[in-house]
């Protein structure tokens, strides 16, 4: 009897030995426990990065080889006579060439400058103040203005001048002059001939 027991409690220990040592077998689940009052920490927000953004220019357009931006022509301000015409220049500050036969030329304005060196010129008319005339031969000359100035490679057949400090000169004779005004000088080279002068300062010679 005494023997059975003992075998009983053997037997017994054996099963609680294999009891308790599946029991530390079993994998236990891992429980993580926040303090109280402590809040899951939110997700992070994700942020969109945007692309970039790739702008092609277009090279500026070049040229062709030689072409450049229009000028004005040197001839802009030229007039011609043809044979026999009558043009007028006018305005002001302006540079004018005058070519050809010019039956009768007429300039009026302001400060303007007329080269009629390669002209030949039967009447000019000056209408206006600080005009300068250059001519190769004028037949008649009338000049009505002030401060002015014309002057001939060749002869004058006459001159006719009404105003003030304005300069005649003329490489040849002047046949025939005649000066209504103050501080006038008409001179010839080739000698002047018949002359009427009316004012002040005036010297013909």
């Amino acid at each position: 009897m005494p023997a059975r027991r003992l075998l009983s409690a053997a037997i017994g220990s054996i099963m609680l030995s294999g009891l308790l040592t599946g029991c530390g077998l079993a994998p236990q689940p891992v429980v993580t426990r926040l303090p109280p009052g402590a809040a899951a920490p939110s997700p992070q927000p994700t942020v969109t990065v945007p692309s970039p953004t790739v702008v092609t220019l277009s090279p500026a357009p070049v040229p062709p080889s030689g072409s450049s931006a229009s000028s004005p022509s040197a001839d802009d301000d030229a007039v011609s006579c043809g044979d026999g015409g009558s043009p007028s220049v006018s305005g002001a500050e302006r540079s004018v060439r005058v070519v050809g036969t010019c039956a009768e030329l007429t300039v009026s304005g302001a400060a303007l400058t007329v080269d009629a060196s390669a002209a030949t010129i039967g009447t000019l008319r000056v209408f206006g103040d600080r005009a300068r005339v250059n001519a190769s031969a004028i037949e008649t000359l009338v000049v009505q203005g002030n401060d002015g100035s014309v002057s001939s490679a060749g002869a004058i057949g006459s001159a006719d001048v009404s105003g003030d400090r304005t300069t005649v000169t003329a490489t040849g004779a002047i046949s025939m002059v005649s000066v209504r005004g103050q501080d006038n000088v008409v001179r010839a080279s080739g000698g002047i001939g018949t002359t009427t002068v009316e004012g002040r300062g005036n010297q013909i010679g």
